[in-house]
């Protein structure tokens, strides 16, 4: 709500007024068109899973993350484990989904994931977001669409920034744990097009024994002209950010919480605070640098887009997850270091109106190619004492892909799509330890969507398709055990989706997912992590419901069962994999009379309990937070803000691993224990917001 009351300001009088009927949740920023969740996609969407999340939808819940802006879309979840400036961790339909390895994301049609990364396949950093300025979210899940290629698989999230603000736009906020948090933003005409400039600075320590004194700087300017069918824009991003982190820390140095894992209590001197940390070094540096640019035209029958960008993007990051277990003099600290020059684009034709106006038909093409100096060093206090690893990668897709979409009758259409993806990946090993080589691979993945309806405004949905995602370059070209360029993945969806009940829209899905091999890079230890194939399938049950002009209601429920599809030794469940999510809130908005200054919103994001082992003998608790928020509108321009993350002060965990680690005084094998990150406690943050 308190970004809803950021969006009223900067959208202006006239635009304020129009959206606020249309949104039923308070205006939009300039000419955004209010969809998605909180639209009617009956006889639009290919899919009971895809669907939009808007800057209405983003102004009913009030958020403690950058990355939180996707955790709109039904079924997901967004933790972390780590500092403020790392990736977040992703889960959806089955899967921890690490930092993005089966979860396609990208801003403005440039892609977030990076293959090859030093931490983790398909590395996936939103943390350069600035919320205020994100005008939707597009969103599918499944590999069933032709334009979706690598890290697809269990989905794809396409986040659009604005090209216009109507005003300018100050907002200043602030909060406990040392929180504090600026933003200016402004659109001025430039040669013939508008120029959108928007900067913004934040410092956070959270609530930890050692803060993260996080130093974060994000800024845009977007130059841009025409429209939404007609147009082109130009966009350049900036971000660095310097955090110190508390990782996961073991459940037995937690005072008060040995007994519960079972695992024996180190010595009494080493037990530290529930937000406490083992290594106080642990941290890292990262920053992102872009250009992108699209064009755009649609003529009478035919559109033809166009779209290219480069980035430079680089990341050190200090980690220590096992203490003393391979080191019991220096200790475990590692430094991942990942440096890449980004360069890709894409282009699409699309035809209408073909064979008797019953049949559209599209054509693509994808390039993307990441020139990459990673590295893997052990350290202590940030020091390097050894090398393990430093590699030159460069890696090159080419995708081409066509869809053709044919309404047969008036109640049934059909969409067909095909897509192939080739790689070439080239590794030198400049470290002397690891290995040198090249790879090629290629992959065909077919595409199905059937539709059915609308009947009573319902549609029904058949869905089918195969995805993949690339594996890390050097396990590939490794000949020890050597990855699976292309391990691919096959699904299939039943959906519906109505709004047969007035001001009450559903979706409803039940789906199945099969991965032929999970087998990916482990950033951490620097070699291949190999597991077996694996079946996932589950349920997914979305609602939005505005029975009155002031009141705004949605739930969201997932479950999912992740199983490993061989006989594997050590058991059949897949670590981590989420199994049941339940998202909810209410909104009271635009009020009549003497209330109509006044917002409020509470939310609910329930995250079940997850196995932690093969045999499901170690299991996570389940975490379950509440979000308020309270708005009120000073005067047309100005309006201010309260938000409490965590009301009920839960004492629950952001994400749980079990694994063996070492503290001092324990035995050298170390001891198996879970690894638990907490989440943070309750929090109020206050702001202020002008219009200009």
């Amino acid at each position: 709500m308190l970004l809803g009351s950021v969006l009223a300001l900067a959208a202006g009088p006239a635009e304020a007024e129009g959206a606020a009927g249309e949104a039923a949740v308070g205006p939009a920023v300039s000419e955004v068109i209010v969809t998605g969740r909180g639209g009617d996609l009956v006889g639009q969407a290919d899919s009971a899973n895809q669907g939009q999340v808007s800057a209405a939808d983003l102004a009913l819940r009030p958020l403690l993350r950058p990355g939180e802006v996707v955790e709109q879309i039904p079924g997901v979840i967004i933790t972390q484990h780590s500092g403020s400036g790392k990736a977040n961790q992703y889960f959806l339909r089955g899967f921890n989904l690490d930092h993005g390895t089966d979860l396609a994301i990208s801003v403005d049609g440039m892609p977030v994931n990076m293959p090859s990364h030093a931490h983790g396949q398909g590395y996936a950093d939103l943390n350069f977001l600035i919320p205020e300025l994100v005008e939707r979210v597009d969103y599918e899940k499944g590999p069933y669409y032709a334009d979706v290629g690598d890290f697809g698989s269990a989905g794809a999230f396409q986040i659009r920034y604005l090209d216009r603000t109507a005003d300018g736009l100050l907002r200043v906020e602030g909060g406990q744990t040392g929180y504090g948090r600026g933003l200016l933003a402004d659109t001025f005409g430039m040669g013939g097009g508008r120029l959108l400039l928007g900067g913004e600075i934040e410092h956070n320590d959270g609530p930890w024994t050692q803060g993260d004194n996080e130093r974060k700087l994000s800024g845009i300017a977007r130059w841009s002209g025409g429209d939404a069918a007609n147009g082109w824009s130009l966009t350049a991003l900036a971000y660095r950010n310097l955090w110190n982190s508390t990782d996961q820390v073991p459940a037995r140095a937690i005072a008060g919480q040995a007994d519960r894992v079972g695992a024996p209590a180190p010595p009494a001197a080493d037990l530290i605070s529930r937000f406490g940390r083992i290594d106080p070094s642990d941290g890292g540096l990262s920053s992102r640098y872009s250009l992108s640019g699209d064009w755009r035209r649609t003529d009478v029958g035919s559109r033809t887009e166009i779209s290219a960008y480069a980035f430079y993007y680089d990341l050190n990051l200090f980690s220590d997850f096992t203490y003393f277990l391979d080191d019991p003099i220096h200790g475990d600290q590692i430094e991942q270091q990942d440096k890449r020059y980004v360069f890709g684009g894409q282009a699409s034709q699309t035809w209408s109106g073909l064979f008797g106006g019953r049949t559209e038909a599209s054509v693509g093409v994808q390039e993307r190619t990441d020139l990459i100096h990673n590295g893997l060093y052990h350290t202590e206090a940030r020091v390097r004492l050894d090398l393990r690893a430093v590699d030159r990668i460069d890696e090159t897709t080419l995708s081409p892909y066509a869809e053709l979409r044919t309404h047969w009758t008036p109640w049934f259409r059909t969409v067909l799509g095909l897509r192939g993806d080739a790689f070439w990946m080239d590794v030198a090993d400049l470290g002397g330890g690891g290995q040198s080589g090249h790879a090629d691979a290629q992959v065909l993945s077919p595409k199905v969507n059937l539709i059915f309806g609308p009947w009573a405004k319902t549609e029904l949905y058949l869905d089918y398709g195969q995805g993949f995602h690339s594996d890390d370059a050097r396990g590939v070209v490794s000949s020890l055990d050597p990855a699976t360029a292309l391990p691919r993945s096959q699904g299939g969806e039943i959906g519906a989706r109505t709004t047969i009940i007035p001001n009450l829209r559903s979706e409803l899905s039940f789906w199945r997912l099969d991965l032929k091999s999970e087998l990916v890079w482990d950033g951490d230890a620097g070699t291949n992590a190999p597991s077996g194939p694996t079946r996932r399938y589950g349920v997914e049950f979305a609602n939005w419901w505005t029975p009155t002009s002031w009141l705004t209601l949605d739930a969201d429920y997932a479950w999912s069962h992740a199983r490993f599809a061989d006989r594997e030794p050590d058991g059949p469940y897949v670590p981590e994999a989420l199994v049941s999510t339940f998202d909810g809130g209410v909104a009271v908005h635009d009020l009549p009379g003497p209330l109509e200054r006044w917002s409020v919103g509470l939310r609910l994001r329930y995250f079940g309990p997850r196995p932690l082992t093969q045999d499901d003998s170690v299991r996570s608790r389940a975490t379950t937070l509440v979000y308020a928020d309270l708005g009120y509108r000073l005067s047309h321009r100005i309006s201010l803000g309260l938000s409490v993350f965590n009301l009920f002060d839960s004492r629950s965990s952001d994400i749980d691993y079990f694994y063996a680690s070492r503290l001092p005084g324990e035995p050298p094998a170390g001891v198996d224990d879970i690894h638990t990150h907490p989440s943070e406690p309750r929090e109020v943050r206050a702001s202020i917001t002008a219009a200009f």
